[in-house]
């Protein structure tokens, strides 16, 4: 073995001899280690108390990397526990599969591997089983992840679309767009006088507190890929209603929006790691907007519209200027490898 051979990721890493067992003993289970992963057998034993239960999965192909705000680990974690904390579920545990390209610096796979802690961490969840593959040279970019999670959901919760009622509020936790400008940016080496930075976070944690509040929730969604736009659309088709949003009330970075604007891009549509859109009855809105601004992930909540029982059922946002322009989802993928 070459001093190369330790310093990157070789195609023995992935062979399922000694090489494979330093790897994961070495690097993975160093990182992410607890008592369920230690064992490393084929499968995790988890205690259940009953219930249901809410399982999910997602890949992480995002480039570059590592980008202001976040990186892939960061991500792989953050979206799934937000995808299982959106059905009002508390993650429980997570799989982690790694797709690992020949020739990748060891210390690249330490750093992802240390935000992964990290963020679970923050989560409140561990990693308890996954998968390492070694791909060829050329074949990848470096390093794809998937994690699958499982959460159990909370007493409160009831997110069915069918509960939404014209005159709700809708509410979004922070700023919009923030994602997918900073991906870009580190993307095509742009820099701006105001860095723009990633919203990815884990939202469990902040949603709990909703629920353990009381608050009745009618319907939560995490504004990914496809953005705000995104998930306002898919409230009127799923409600039958229309959604009426104030453009002065969207909460936006300056330097995102200046960004977006110089790119090219409609904030509405770009990718976030870290906002969700709930929708709340009228009368449980501001409560629910104090709720949110209490916590460290949606200090700059706002109650950004309503549904109204017009037809055809639309989106519209009311602008600036008091004019009407229907919102629309994205046709494809605005922002490619975003996530």
């Amino acid at each position: 073995m070459t001093s190369t051979d330790t310093e990157r990721i070789v195609r023995a890493h992935g062979g399922g001899g000694e090489m494979m067992g330093r790897l994961i003993r070495e690097h993975i289970v160093a990182a992410l280690g607890n008592p369920r992963l230690n064992t490393l057998l084929d499968s995790a034993v988890l205690d259940w108390s009953g219930g249901p239960v809410v399982f999910t999965t997602d890949s992480y192909v995002v480039q570059p990397l590592f980008f202001p705000g976040g990186d892939i680990g960061r991500l792989a974690v953050c979206g799934t526990c937000n995808d299982l904390a959106v059905m009002g579920a508390t993650p429980v545990a997570l799989s982690l599969g790694i797709i690992v390209e020949e020739g990748l610096e060891l210390s690249v796979f330490d750093r992802v591997l240390a935000s992964v802690a990290a963020a679970a961490d923050e989560a409140g969840v561990s990693v308890v089983t996954g998968d390492t593959k070694v791909i060829e040279r050329g074949r990848g970019d470096g390093l794809y992840l998937n994690t699958a999670g499982v959460g159990s959901i909370h007493s409160g919760a009831n997110t069915d679309p069918k509960r939404i009622a014209a005159g709700d509020a809708i509410l979004v936790n922070g700023t919009i767009g923030d994602h997918g400008i900073a991906v870009m940016s580190a993307r095509n080496d742009l820099e701006f006088e105001t860095p723009v930075v990633s919203d990815a976070a884990p939202l469990n944690g902040m949603i709990a507190v909703l629920l353990d509040a009381g608050v009745k929730i009618r319907f939560m969604r995490d504004a990914t890929r496809g953005g705000l736009a995104g998930v306002l659309v898919d409230i009127t088709e799923q409600s039958g209603l229309s959604v009426e949003i104030e453009e002065h009330l969207l909460p936006r970075r300056p330097a995102t929006l200046a960004a977006a604007e110089m790119l090219g891009f409609d904030l509405l549509s770009v990718a976030n790691e870290g906002k969700v859109v709930i929708v709340v009855a009228a009368e449980d809105a501001e409560r629910c907007l104090k709720l949110l601004r209490g916590h460290a992930h949606g200090k700059d909540a706002a109650r950004i519209g309503r549904l109204a029982d017009t037809q055809p059922a639309l989106v519209e946002l009311i602008t600036a200027g008091g004019g009407r322009r229907v919102v629309q989802r994205p046709y494809g993928e605005e922002l490619p490898r975003i996530c």
